[in-house]
Order: C-alpha cells, then sequence, then structure tokens
C-alpha cells in the first residue's frame, strides 16, 4: 500500500519536485544562475524546444507518434533562411511559406498513417529521412547565411533582415520575444485542447479509437489534423530558430527531437495528468533546459549532454509506465 502511495505521488509531482531539486541545486552552485538574465536565456532557448513538443503532444495525443518533426523544422530553417538570403522574398511570405511546407509534411504523415495504414512509427521514420534528404538536396548540402557563395557563381543577393532577426533576438518591456511567442501558443493549446470540442476529440480519439468512431467522431480527419498541426508547429520552430541564429543550419532540428520527445513524456506526470497535455510538455521542456544549463555553468563536457537527454527520458517513461501497470493491475 505504501510503495503504491510513493508511486501515485512520484508520478504526480516527482517532475515538480525534481525541477525545483534542480532549481536550488545550481543556484547554490553558482550564484549567477538565478539571476534575471539567465533565466531569460533558458526560456529563450526552450522556446523552440517547447514549440517543437506541442506537435508531438498532438500526435501523442491520438495515440500516435511523430518521429520526423526535427527534420520538418530543418527543411523549415533551410527554406526561410533560403527565402531571405536567395530569394529577397518579403517578410510575410518568409513567415507563411515555411508553416504551409511543415503542413504539408503533416499531410504526408497523415496519408501513410491514415490512409494506407503505415504504424506511425515507421511512417513518421521514413518520413524523416526522405525530409532530411529534401532539405541537403535543397540547399546541396550547405547552410544558409549572409553573403553566401553560390554553386551557380557569384554570392546571395539578399539578407537576413531587423526585422525578421526581431522575432528570434528582439524584446518586449525586457521579455525576449521567443518567449513571448511560445507563452502565447501554450496558452493557446491549453484552451483548444482542454475547453473546446475539437480538444474533446482529440482526447477521445486517442482514449478509445473504436469508441470514438462508433459515437460518430470522424477519427480519420482527427488523426490527419492532429499530424498536419505537428507539421505546422515544427515548421514555426524553423522560422524561429532561423530568426534567432540568423541562418539556415543543416540539421537545426535534428539534436532537439530528443529534447522535444522527453519533454512530451515528462509532461505525461506533471500534476498526475496521465496524458499528453501542453502544461506538461512546457514544464518537462523547462526541466530539460535548466538541466542543460546548469551543467554548461558546471562546465560538464557537451559530449555528456545526451547522457542526460537519454537518462531524463527514460525516468519519465519509467514513471509513467510504472504508474500505468499499477493502475491497470
Amino acid at each position: 500500500m505504501m510503495k503504491n502511495k510513493s508511486i501515485e505521488f512520484l508520478f504526480k509531482y516527482g517532475a515538480i519536485l525534481l525541477l525545483g531539486v534542480v532549481l536550488l541545486f545550481f543556484s547554490f552552485y553558482n550564484p549567477y544562475f538565478f539571476t534575471y538574465d539567465n533565466i531569460s536565456d533558458i526560456l529563450r532557448s526552450i522556446s523552440i524546444v517547447t514549440i517543437l513538443a506541442i506537435g508531438v503532444t498532438f500526435t501523442l495525443i491520438v495515440d500516435g507518434f511523430d518521429l520526423s518533426v526535427g527534420s520538418t523544422m530543418s527543411l523549415s530553417t533551410v527554406v526561410t533562411a533560403s527565402l531571405m538570403v536567395w530569394y529577397e522574398a518579403p517578410l510575410l511570405f518568409v513567415i507563411i511559406i515555411p508553416i504551409l511546407v511543415g503542413a504539408l509534411v503533416g499531410l504526408f504523415n497523415s496519408l501513410l498513417i491514415v490512409k494506407i495504414g503505415i504504424p506511425d512509427l515507421l511512417a513518421t521514420l521514413g518520413a524523416m529521412y526522405i525530409i532530411a534528404g529534401v532539405h541537403r538536396t535543397y540547399t546541396e548540402g550547405y547552410s544558409i547565411y549572409n553573403q553566401m557563395p553560390l554553386t551557380s557563381g557569384g554570392t546571395a543577393p539578399g539578407e537576413f533582415t531587423s526585422s525578421f532577426l526581431w522575432i528570434g533576438q528582439g524584446q518586449l518591456a525586457g521579455i525576449p520575444v521567443p518567449v513571448i511567442i511560445m507563452l502565447i501558443l501554450v496558452a493557446a493549446v491549453y484552451i483548444i485542447l482542454h475547453h473546446t470540442r475539437w480538444g474533446r476529440l482529440l482526447y477521445m480519439t486517442g482514449g478509445n479509437v473504436e469508441a470514438a468512431r462508433l459515437s460518430g467522431v470522424r477519427v480519420n480527419r482527427i488523426k490527419l489534423m492532429a499530424y498536419v498541426l505537428s507539421g505546422i508547429f515544427a515548421g514555426l520552430a524553423g522560422i524561429l530558430f532561423a530568426a534567432r541564429v540568423g541562418s539556415g543550419q543543416m540539421d537545426a532540428g535534428s539534436p532537439l527531437l530528443m529534447e522535444a520527445v522527453a519533454a512530451v513524456f515528462v509532461g505525461y506526470s506533471v500534476f498526475g495528468a496521465g496524458k499528453p497535455n501542453v502544461i506538461g510538455t512546457f514544464f518537462g521542456a523547462a526541466l530539460i533546459g535548466i538541466l542543460l544549463n546548469g551543467l554548461t555553468m558546471m562546465n560538464l563536457p557537451y559530449y555528456a549532454f545526451e547522457i542526460i537527454k537519454g537518462a531524463v527520458l527514460v525516468l519519465a517513461l519509467a514513471v509513467t509506465y510504472i504508474h500505468s501497470k499499477k493502475k491497470h493491475a
């Protein structure tokens, strides 16, 4: 009985307690950790991961999974950069086109999963490699930056404008713009998931697809929309990344895939939700961001960070599945 209560307590409050312990530890270890500037940097750094993870959250809600979000983000990043540097496109096009590209990737994934019937993991794994190949072919294997030499001769005619870079580097009332965008998106998705009919349909589809179908829910359409939204959020993450670093970096999204997935699974247990949810995803991203920031201050070698990310993911999965097993026992 005591063991079950301990597991239940860890499931509900373990992530929050760990977040508090980590904050206290790094604050005592380094006096510069818990300062406005550093906390601001942490929030700025997790903004892209959070937005990417929100897309994964949508697919997990419908009992799916999207492994292609990292490659989709990379594609969005280089498309964004190329529109500015190669084609000198207006700012509106620079924002809209990468979002549409992300939506098309989501549509492609849903076609494989919903229409053809390929399992989610296998379909999005295949899509991940296809998209990675597409964005590398598109850029001919180069990152995109101001005044870059072109293979056709000469240099690129355009450059990243200050108005675009402001999206990733600017501030409003002392708060980084990416943080404001992240918080607005988290709040909007929370309202959609928990206070609209469409949000309830998403959770119904993921909870029991057959029962949802018998209730009249058009489950295939719901799944399609979940994957399209996943692609859109990956597209938004790519735009924000390009605006933050001021270039279209190759494979920008690949290192963030594991962080996004870990954030979502940590979020399962935040306040005992027991399901994918956007508030939990935000807390999960915050936990990972704080850990990486604090370990950087401790001068831990960068190549050891993968161990930390993997450990957080395994711990989150272990707590979630142990709780699930006890619940259904």
